[in-house]
């Protein structure tokens, strides 16, 4: 049985992140979680997050959309708390709820973005 991928590995979870963009789909935080090879936990999915700050800074610099927009729950397909609260500039352009279907709207088109964006681009 192969080792899992630290959660930490920043190239690793690009890679999966630029994957799901380039398919169009957003990935939730326990199917990512998967995908590196471990079962969900509160612990990993808070280091994920820091590892998704780390990608979003450099992607930004690099003139990038967001990519953890596309790490949603599964209970309603949104990014956790998280997401919403941070100093990400796209966040200056948002002033609605966190949930429901203002948030979704505000969310699918930051998620289309990433997608029409990383589907034009070559890594």
């Amino acid at each position: 049985m192969p080792q899992p991928t630290p959660v930490s590995d920043v190239a690793a979870v690009r890679r999966a992140l630029i994957a799901a963009a380039r398919a169009g789909e957003a990935v939730s935080y326990a199917g990512l979680l998967t995908d590196l090879g471990h079962r969900f936990t509160r612990p990993l999915m808070r280091a994920l997050c820091k590892t998704l700050d780390v990608i979003d800074e450099a992607g930004a610099a690099a003139g990038e959309p967001e990519l953890a927009v596309l790490v949603v729950r599964e209970s309603d397909g949104l990014p956790g708390q998280g997401w919403w609260v941070s100093n990400r500039p796209v966040m200056m352009t948002y002033d609605g709820p966190w949930t429901g279907p203002e948030a979704m709207v505000f969310v699918r088109g930051q998620q289309q973005d990433v997608f029409d964006y990383w589907r034009a681009h070559d890594d």
